[in-house]
């Protein structure tokens, strides 16, 4: 990524009106801004950017799997109780819909990988209670390891 794409990303995501940066999102064609992106988003402030992202044509399977741990999918595949309640709907409707993207490998790339990092006691805890848990939601994706600079 050069220096005019870079600055254009700080931009972004430091821009607070979410109409500018959803319509500057749409018109991106790089998988690899999409995911920079995703991983320096500031995931306080909802669901409605990361959907643009997710239903994005350039979104790699890897940046969807980095936005369900980044939007704290892994709480979901631990069936926790205390994920109900009206204030959660936002957070339940985007990592259901992520999730069924994810493992239909819905995706027309598969060339940025991510790694979840859960230790191998965390795949088996929840593999133990979900047999029927597919890999690809916690297991590192194929592609090429994209170090994503951090924006401060």
């Amino acid at each position: 990524m050069d220096k005019i794409e870079f600055n254009f990303l700080e931009q972004l995501l430091y821009h607070t009106d979410k109409e500018y940066v959803v319509s500057q999102i749409k018109n991106v064609d790089s998988p690899l801004f999409l995911h920079y992106f995703a991983g320096n988003y500031d995931w306080d402030s909802g669901f409605e950017v990361p959907t643009v992202i997710l239903d994005h044509e350039a979104c790699d399977l890897g940046t969807g799997l980095l936005m369900f741990h980044y939007a704290d999918g892994y709480r979901m595949l631990e069936r926790s109780e205390g994920n109900t309640g009206p204030s959660l709907m936002e957070w339940k409707e985007f990592l259901t819909k992520i999730y069924t993207k994810l493992v239909y490998l819905d995706f027309k790339s598969r060339n940025i990988s991510f790694d979840p990092g859960l230790t191998k006691i965390q795949k088996y805890k929840l593999k133990k209670d979900n047999p029927e848990l597919p890999y690809v939601l916690i297991d590192k994706s194929p592609g090429s390891e994209i170090e994503i600079p951090k924006l401060s």
